[in-house]
């Protein structure tokens, strides 16, 4: 149970304040407007607060260090966690032993339980007892029977602490159980069965797969570790827990389970428990672990516990936003909000970005609906909303991924299409797409661009296939398999070389317009060189060489048998490549004159982009749409003819006309803008109210605030969050919402933040746009500009232009906007009070007045500027009124 009746930070009529103090952001500069708010109190707004124990493991508490990470859930006698980690995979993409869907399994490292069962009753009753997640410490108390205990992780090492105390601790025994993920008994030749029985080593194998795993005792800690291997493939991982100022009894309690007994006394028993992963064999990943145990343990505990929430109290400064409305909707979505953020710091500081399905909170071991491959799909819930929260070194893992498989992904291209620059599939193992042996990459090429009947596919084609995933874009043609007298027999679609995922394009441009993104919200020109024109001008290549790209008779280039996200097969001119390609060319243009590149190919670049086909519409004769259709004009997925067509508009989790910014409040083509509105209305189907469902993966809110429909919006963002019965066809877990604001519709062990993020995003996008007439353009700053009436709000956020944002908006009036050049670029500034004339403060000077729809201004790196309506003194436009 949550408690809601946390109240508001502020009253309707105090909502923010001026002041110099040490309660003002450290984001913003001290001057007489800064704006301070109590952060730890609206932060803490957020917590989860329950009192009764989680009805199952997913249920749990979710704590983590932003590399590992647990939920945390009981038992009548044990407090029970699962230690996962980002960086810890059972195979990469040259693996030819996990051939079933859902069963590759990545970030687990160990079970722990701390043991309370030595003295009598329970002491985490059913009737409930008090847990506390304080978001904006970083910590989880418990409060139960003779026990309180707290737990955090340290933000410096991988390391969580947990503290426990009260009178059971006193009297009664503490057993902390390391226990594997896995176990097989299975023949091994008989050296080596002794040799695992006196090692307390145990190997589990699939195929050519083995997943090891070995029990140590060092020093008076318990440890244990794992080593992934196939063919050259290494991955090792190691926890290892040790037991502050007490004594402890370190055993070998059985096959798969070392514990550490920690005897009674009067002082609180403190818990440390790191963890460690490598990818390189010749490490030694368990004396790594122990660094960071010894790091810790070089401290105290409430040293370690000032550094983590110093931490926090610094994620927390970098930007904020503040709701409240009479109904309590408002607030329902900044707590929601808020937790989102707890969550990405939580799970997204490693070496790769956490995995949509179970993220760091997995608590069955190996079982992982949806497997180790990420989707680019579920994984853009979750990074395209942190940009403008100003916390984009949470999205650095997901781009270190990207830019890690840049070689084997050009390879791809090459192998696969018979095309340039380079391929990245919409699912894929985190290292990319194996390299192929040239016959098979051949023959690929003809069958995938349909130069080849699929029925003359060669019997080595085939048998090569028996070995791989059929999650992978590049297998997805395969459904499933089971094993029949013995055999492993796969069962195909039925459309050829097409499955959901196979030809989908569109995901490579999509990954490289997002590293464009990052530098319209930085405009650091390192990162634009280096990073992301790498990746612009690969996912151009890819389109303008792809073989099945071809200009026609009318002089546009038309794109033939490829998908439109996973419900239309083997189109032409589908909506995903027709708007991606405008995006990234549009974007790339752009970045080459930035940087002054590419001179001889810019013209190109243009001429293919100035001969694009039109993005498909209902009112062309080849649309796929229904034969009964007689609707406005809208947009459709794609044009006839098709391998398979299953849907009509465009995927509302996809929605690419709007995530490549080819609808914008900035827009001139007043004939887009009217097919996006109509577009809009026909996924809709009608007006949004409070029981309208909205999808895990929705973009309806996002192209709904895009378009700057309030009304939409009240009622969208909150039922996105809510999941509401409908929001997840097909499924038993559509209505399974935890406490802990996540749920199992992605399928068991599959737990997921997917709705928080899509939310976050839309939340963002109606309190702040900065976008400009279309892609790759100059961005113009929109304050409030799909806001909710009723809805009060404050915020800090980050704009493209590298500007940072502050202002409120309270019984519909917006009192002041506050911006922070990061980079000292131009501002264009919609003027939020209309055609008023409206004064623009430098510091404490009033440095000009300006009017219009469009304030202009130049700004320097580091400048704060406060603008308000002309008359209004800017001290009492931000001030406690």
């Amino acid at each position: 149970m949550i408690d809601d009746s946390i109240p508001p930070i502020v009253t309707r009529r105090h909502f923010i304040a001026v002041a110099l103090s040490s309660t003002a952001l450290p984001a913003i500069e001290a001057t007489p407007y800064t704006v301070a708010i109590d952060l730890r109190r609206l932060v803490s707004r957020g917590d989860l607060i329950c009192d009764k124990p989680a009805s199952r493991s997913e249920a749990g508490i979710p704590v983590g260090n932003g590399r590992m990470g647990t939920l945390v859930w009981t038992t009548p006698q044990e407090l029970r966690m699962q230690i996962n980690r980002v960086d810890v995979y059972a195979n990469n993409a040259a693996t030819h032993s996990f051939i079933e869907r859902n069963d590759d399994y990545c970030g687990g490292c160990a079970f722990v339980d701390l043991d309370f069962g030595a003295g009598g009753g329970d002491v985490f009753p059913l009737s409930g007892f008090a847990q506390h997640l304080s978001l904006y410490d970083g910590a989880l108390s418990i409060q139960a029977n003779g026990v309180t205990a707290q737990m955090f992780g340290w933000p410096t090492r991988d390391v969580m602490a947990i503290e426990v105390d009260g009178p059971r601790m006193r009297f009664y025994p503490l057993n902390i159980r390391l226990r594997m993920l896995r176990y097989d008994s299975k023949y091994f030749p008989p050296r080596e069965l002794e040799t695992f029985a006196r090692d307390h080593f145990q190997v589990v194998k699939t195929r050519s797969q083995t997943a090891a795993s070995q029990l140590h005792i060092q020093d008076n800690r318990i440890a244990l570790t794992q080593e992934f291997r196939e063919a050259s493939f290494c991955c090792k991982s190691a926890v290892a827990i040790a037991v502050i100022g007490r004594a402890t009894n370190a055993r070998f309690a059985n096959e798969t389970e070392v514990s550490l007994g920690v005897t009674p006394g009067a002082s609180a028993v403190q818990i440390l428990i790191a963890s460690a992963a490598t990818f390189d064999p010749n490490e030694d990943v368990l004396a790594k672990a122990m660094r960071d145990l010894d790091a810790a343990d070089s401290k105290t505990l409430p040293v370690l516990r000032q550094e983590t929430s110093d931490w926090w109290r610094h994620f927390w400064s970098a930007g904020f936003v503040h709701l409240h409305s009479e109904d309590g909707e408002a607030d329902f979505v900044e707590r929601n909000y808020t937790y989102f953020l707890y969550l990405m710091a939580s799970t997204s500081r490693g070496a790769f970005p956490p995995k949509f399905n179970g993220m760091l909170w997995n608590t069955a071991g190996d079982l992982r609906t949806w497997g180790a491959q990420h989707w680019f799909a579920n994984l853009s819930c979750y990074y395209e909303a942190l940009p403008a929260s100003n916390r984009l070194e949470l999205t650095d893992p997901m781009y270190r991924m990207y830019s890690g498989m840049y070689d084997a992904c050009s390879v791809a291209a090459r192998q696969e299409w018979g095309s340039q620059g380079m391929y990245t599939p919409e699912t894929t193992y985190f290292d990319g797409l194996a390299k192929l042996p040239d016959d098979i990459a051949n023959e690929m090429q003809d069958l995938y661009l349909l130069r080849k009947p699929w029925h003359q596919r060669s019997d080595r084609f085939i048998e090569f296939s028996h070995y791989e995933h059929p999650h992978s874009s590049r297998w997805n043609w395969i459904a499933k398999g089971e094993y029949v007298d013995g055999h492993f027999v796969e069962t195909e679609r039925g459309f050829g070389p097409y499955g959901n995922v196979s030809h989908i394009l569109g995901s490579n441009a999509k990954i490289a317009y997002l590293y464009w993104q990052r530098y319209e919200f930085t405009l650091d020109r390192d990162w634009l060189s280096d990073r992301a024109y790498p990746m612009l001008r690969a996912a151009v290549e890819f389109y303008r060489n792809f073989p099945n790209l071809k200009k026609g008779a009318d002089g546009r280039y038309h794109i033939h048998w490829v998908n439109s996200n996973e419900s239309v097969w083997g189109a032409r001119d589908t909506d995903e490549d027709l708007s991606a390609m405008r995006g990234v060319l549009a974007a790339l243009i752009r970045a080459a004159t930035i940087l002054k590149r590419d001179a001889g190919m810019l013209p190109v670049w243009t001429e293919f982009r100035d001969n694009l086909a039109p993005l498909p519409a209902s009112d062309d004769s080849e649309a796929l749409k229904p034969e009964s259709y007689s609707g406005p004009r809208v947009w459709v997925r794609g044009l006839r003819p098709a391998i398979k067509a299953a849907g009509f508009l465009p995927d509302g989790n996809s929605l690419p006309q709007w995530f490549f910014d080819l609808c914008t409040l900035e827009s001139n083509d007043k004939q887009t803008i009217e097919v996006a509105q109509n577009t809009l209305h026909a996924l809709l189907k009608q007006s949004p109210g409070p029981q309208t469902p909205v999808g895990l993966l929705s973009k309806l809110p996002i192209a709904a605030a895009v378009l700057g429909h309030a009304e939409m919006v009240k009622f969208l963002i909150p039922n996105q969050l809510r999941a509401l019965p409908g929001s997840r066809n097909n499924t038993q877990h559509e209505a399974t919402l935890f406490p802990n604001r996540m749920s199992l519709r992605e399928g068991p062990q599959a737990l997921e933040a997917e709705a928080l993020g899509r939310a976050s995003e839309a939340l963002h996008t109606a309190l702040l746009q900065s976008t400009g007439p279309g892609p790759a353009e100059e961005p113009v700053i929109h304050v409030f500009p799909a806001w909710p009436k009723g809805w009060n709000a404050a915020y800090q956020l980050r704009a493209r232009g590298a500007f940072l944002v502050t202002t409120s908006i309270q019984d519909g009036n917006i009192s002041f906007v506050q911006i922070k050049s990061l980079a000292g670029a131009e501002c264009r500034l919609r003027n939020p009070w209309g055609e008023d004339e409206a004064s623009l403060y430098r510091a404490t000077t009033k440095a000009e007045t300006m009017e219009g729809p469009l304030l202009r201004f130049p700004t320097a790196a580091g400048e704060i500027i406060t603008i308000v309506r002309s008359g209004v003194n800017p001290v009492q436009a931000v001030s406690i009124r």
